[in-house]
């Protein structure tokens, strides 16, 4: 298939920002060929021509960071924000992530991948192709090991690629309070197993911060998962600076997220480990933060820069990756080029996938076609969807 007449932003250092006239070809499920049609080798063999009306073509989007299986809301919590209580006076009341647990644990597979996809298909209009999961709303075994099932069970309900990571280091059950190592020992430690025995983690995270774990016990459970050849990534600088992006840099994370009170030593840090900071602008609304994370020493370092929506039921009860990029360029004052490769090639990079996030040849053909001419207008717009068309491993869906 050959798609001509259109707008192509490869998101690719082998081609310019935008070309105006450029095609795609599309071979069993890859890209054989993206460019300039004037330079389109007289050798590439196609058949349908599929003309495209002079529209932008992107790659798929990909949401690199999402706690999108979870039971229940967190709405009321919501009101006592707006009345003044802070993320951490929440939690220590009892709610946050300990309230949405009770809820998780109540439900059936099939309730909580019911509720999922709600979520899942909103990503999925948007043009998004490839989604992480979490774990970490279980903190027992049998439930930490329900939700990777019900996220691995996503990708055979729709036509999305699913990336699963074990968060059993996202906070403490109310039987374990004040005894994080006995809950790492007893609980997190095994879950990891489990989950990896049954393959159903892709990779490890957790969530360093003071009303969570320390960079002492992230550091057990990143041991733990080397162990089991799992990659680690982490919640990091959230709400505090604790360390836990220069222990990201240290155990070499694919990424560490959130990272509002990370430093330009960190920065340093995390350019020389290869590691992604993913920022996420819809908790940082929502928790009604001021401090955001230091883009402009991530620049200078030379820090690739992935956004995603942290879909979650607390902090950021967002399912669309499109508002994610309008907020990371108005409040993180990210320009619309990185917000775009924030959602494709560095968020591909944050999940370790080497397959995806770029139109170049030999990579899946997962494509996103937008009624636009610009990709800044991805980022500009809010709450406006100009999804025209995606493609997944070359099928229109």
């Amino acid at each position: 298939m050959l798609l001509t007449n259109l707008r192509l932003a490869a998101v690719s250092p082998e081609l310019p920002p935008l070309i105006e006239d450029g095609g795609i070809v599309l071979q069993g499920g890859r890209i054989a060929w993206a460019g300039a049609m004037a330079a389109l080798p007289e050798d590439i063999r196609h058949g349908e021509v599929v003309e495209l009306g002079g529209r932008l073509v992107t790659p798929a989007l990909i949401d690199c960071h999402s706690h999108l299986v979870h039971g229940g809301d967190r709405a009321d919590e919501f009101e006592m924000r707006l009345n003044g209580a802070s993320y951490a006076e929440v939690a220590r009341a009892g709610g946050g992530i300990v309230s949405t647990v009770t809820a998780t644990r109540a439900a059936s597979e099939d309730a909580l991948l019911e509720q999922a996809l709600r979520r899942v298909d909103a990503l999925i209009a948007e043009g998004v192709a490839v989604i992480e999961v979490k774990s970490g709303y279980g903190l027992d075994v049998e439930t930490e090991l329900k939700m990777l099932r019900v996220a691995r069970a996503i990708a055979e309900a729709r036509t999305v690629r699913v990336r699963t990571s074990f968060l059993g280091a996202h906070a403490l059950p109310a039987d374990h309070a004040g005894n994080a190592d006995a809950y790492l020992d007893e609980v997190c430690l095994p879950a990891m197993e489990a989950a990896a025995a049954e393959g159903l983690a892709d990779a490890v995270d957790g969530f360093c911060e003071g009303i969570a774990f320390s960079p002492a016990q992230i550091a057990r459970v990143f041991d733990h998962a080397r162990k089991l050849k799992l990659p680690v990534k982490l919640h990091a600088e959230q709400l505090s600076h604790l360390g836990g992006a220069a222990l990201a840099a240290r155990y070499g994370a694919s990424s560490a997220d959130h990272l509002e009170y990370a430093t330009p030593e960190d920065a340093v840090a995390l350019a020389r480990a290869g590691t992604v900071a993913v920022l996420l602008p819809g908790a940082y609304y929502t928790l009604r933060e001021t401090q955001a994370p230091p883009v402009q020493a991530f620049r200078d370092a030379g820090v690739a820069m992935a956004v995603a929506t942290d879909c979650n039921p607390g902090s950021s009860p967002m399912s669309s990756l499109l508002l994610a990029m309008n907020m990371a360029a108005t409040l993180f004052r990210m320009t619309p080029a990185e917000c775009l490769a924030g959602v494709t090639a560095h968020a591909a990079r944050a999940l370790g996938l080497d397959d995806c996030g770029r139109i170049a040849p030999g990579l899946r053909a997962d494509l996103a076609v937008w009624d636009v001419g610009k990709p800044a207008e991805l980022s500009y717009r809010i709450g406006f969807n100009p999804l025209h068309r995606c493609y997944i491993e070359g099928n229109p869906c």
